[in-house]
């Protein structure tokens, strides 16, 4: 029966030079590790895991987000200002529904105007 030929990739050398090296430098001196022995970083990464040692970064807290008023509170409030539906809007971005809520507000205002330039014309026009 033939014996089965393992594949070395690294010689016990080159694996306690890594555990040193690793001990020494943390995951910052991964890649000095990896020039060292001659072996990509994720390669270098990856056996340090099989062997127990590496240490993976804390991944870095997610920042808050800005407080605000939900989808739902605004476009209750875009639905107050226009006269249809908002049902298919909830899909869109807070920004777009805050978009349309000012236009709205500045179309009301618009007409708000344009009632009382009327109303002024025609009281002119009556006296």
């Amino acid at each position: 029966m033939t014996e089965a030929k393992t594949k070395v990739n690294y010689t016990d050398d080159m694996v306690q030079t890594m555990l040193t090296m690793y001990a020494e430098l943390g995951n910052d001196g991964i890649e000095q590790i990896a020039q060292a022995i001659g072996k990509p970083v994720r390669s270098v990464r990856s056996k340090l895991v099989r062997e127990g040692v590496y240490v993976a970064e804390a991944k870095p807290a997610k920042a808050a987000k800005a407080e605000g008023p939900t989808k739902k509170e605004l476009l209750i409030e875009l639905e107050s200002l226009v006269n249809f539906s908002v049902d298919g809007l909830m899909p869109a971005t807070k920004e777009a529904i805050q978009l349309l809520i000012a236009f709205a507000r500045q179309a009301e205002s618009n007409r708000m105007a344009l009632d009382e330039a009327y109303r002024d014309a025609e009281e002119a026009a009556e006296g």
